[in-house]
């Protein structure tokens, strides 16, 4: 008798184990297609990086890129890929797409119509969507339109008129809607955002130039090498005051005022929190920041080739001038606008008012803060003061290269502002995976404790 029980819970455990096994396995086989999927997606990126568009003369290419260092072409070409400068099939990148979903965003903050949508749930998003990639291939147009008639202009093109015209902007703007639907793809197929691990591929894409270039500097001066590890330990302090930043958070620990009964105890029900990250506007104030300053050192760049530039020319050359970067000037506005811009966009993507109201709705009530108004103010006061903190820390990190260059005659291929969108966008990534991982751990969990009838 003493048997039975014995035999039973082990062919119970078999039992389970056939079932657990199974699953295991689907999930991790889903998991790993998810990464193939993002992997095959990313070189098929670097692959559409090194095609390039008909008519085009590529030595004078690379030598209006390497006179044009420090502009806004060089931040274009490096959320590209390189693909702009190698004027490939990928030149306009993915920022249309970029730039219509921020207008979209600012839309719908301020046109009512706009603003119901998001309230709509999933059609109202899906509708928001349909707007941006019409808004997105309105842009590419304007924008393949405009690097064609400048490539033609500057005599880069081998062939001229309609002949140049027409297979460069249906190529230009072909390129850049496949790079939004495999965005879109790799969010939906894969893991992370589709749209941030594209640039990320991109940027990633110079770390051998980069490598290569420190390597020839040793060979060229034994002196460099302490250069060389000193940048590498700051690079590994920005990284990992980058991550601190990102993953902290201000929990707000918030209590439900309704009350239910057990047995003849009346207990309240358990509190939550709301998570409030320090840096709620991601990496957009630093690439606004970045696009808005970076004009001024394209115009210099431009107008000092003017052979007599006239007295508003010349005007504009001496402003640009002192706005170049790694001025000082350059240097303080840099550090204005990235503080605007931190504030402006998580005042687009925080509402206290909202936030409060749903919570009212919900019975919910933060410790010692009355529901509705007062509610509001006290979410408002929290979200300003870590909005200055996170945009503090934004301008450092950006900041700090160029500061160091200027200080210490320190060569950086990359900048505080890729350096920033790299770690981001591998911290979410890795928020993903583990997220994942851990909602298929907790189906595998449910399927055994199924109970039997």
């Amino acid at each position: 008798m003493a048997l039975f029980p014995s035999k039973n819970v082990s062919a119970m455990d078999s039992a389970r184990a056939a079932l657990q096994n199974p699953e295991q396995q689907k999930s991790y086989q889903e998991l790993i297609s998810r990464i193939l999927f993002l992997l095959g997606a990313l070189a098929v990126f670097r692959f559409g990086a090194h095609i390039p568009i008909a008519g085009i003369n590529p030595e004078r290419i690379a030598q209006i890129f390497q006179e044009n260092k420090d502009t806004i072409l060089s931040m274009f070409n490096m959320f590209s890929g390189g693909a702009l400068e190698r004027m490939s099939i990928f030149a306009l990148g993915i920022m249309p797409y970029i730039s219509a979903s921020i207008i979209v965003q600012l839309m719908s903050a301020v046109v009512p119509s706009m603003e119901a949508l998001k309230k709509e749930g999933d059609s109202g998003r899906r509708k928001l969507s349909q707007m941006t990639r019409q808004l997105t291939l309105a842009l590419a147009l304007i924008q393949a339109l405009g690097l064609s008639s400048g490539l033609l202009s500057q005599g880069l093109t081998i062939t001229t008129g309609l002949n140049f015209y027409i297979p460069a902007i249906t190529g230009l703007v072909a390129g850049s809607m496949f790079l939004m639907w495999l965005g879109e793809q790799i969010t939906e197929r894969g893991i992370g955002n589709g749209i941030s691990m594209i640039i990320f591929a991109g940027i990633v894409a110079v770390l051998p130039s980069v490598v290569a270039q420190a390597i020839t500097d040793i060979r060229q001066d034994s002196a460099a090498i302490l250069t060389l590890l000193f940048m590498g330990v700051l690079s590994i302090v920005i990284i990992a005051a980058v991550v601190f930043m990102e993953t902290s958070q201000r929990r707000i620990k918030i209590f439900q005022s309704q009350r239910q009964q057990q047995g003849r105890q009346v207990v309240a029900m358990q509190h939550s929190f709301l998570p409030l990250k320090i840096n709620m506007a991601g990496v957009i104030p630093a690439i606004f920041a970045s696009s808005l300053l970076l004009f001024p050192a394209s115009i210099s760049a431009w107008l000092a080739k003017t052979p007599e530039p006239n007295a508003v020319q010349r005007v504009l050359q001496d402003v640009a001038l002192v706005l170049s970067p790694g001025q000082p000037l350059y240097l303080l506005v840099f550090a204005v606008f990235i503080i605007f811009f931190c504030f402006f966009y998580t005042a687009l993507m925080f509402n206290p008012t909202e936030v409060a109201e749903n919570l009212k709705r919900s019975n919910a009530v933060i410790s010692g803060i009355r529901p509705g108004e007062q509610t509001s103010k006290f979410l408002d006061k929290i979200i300003n003061r870590l909005t200055l903190i996170g945009s503090i820390y934004m301008a450092i990190i950006c900041l700090m290269p160029m500061v160091l260059q200027q200080v210490f005659s320190l060569k950086f291929s990359m900048g505080g502002t890729s350096i920033l969108i790299v770690v981001v966008v591998v911290i979410d990534f890795m928020a993903q995976l583990q997220a994942h991982m851990t909602s298929q751990q907790y189906g595998n969990k449910s399927l055994l404790g199924k109970p039997r009838n």
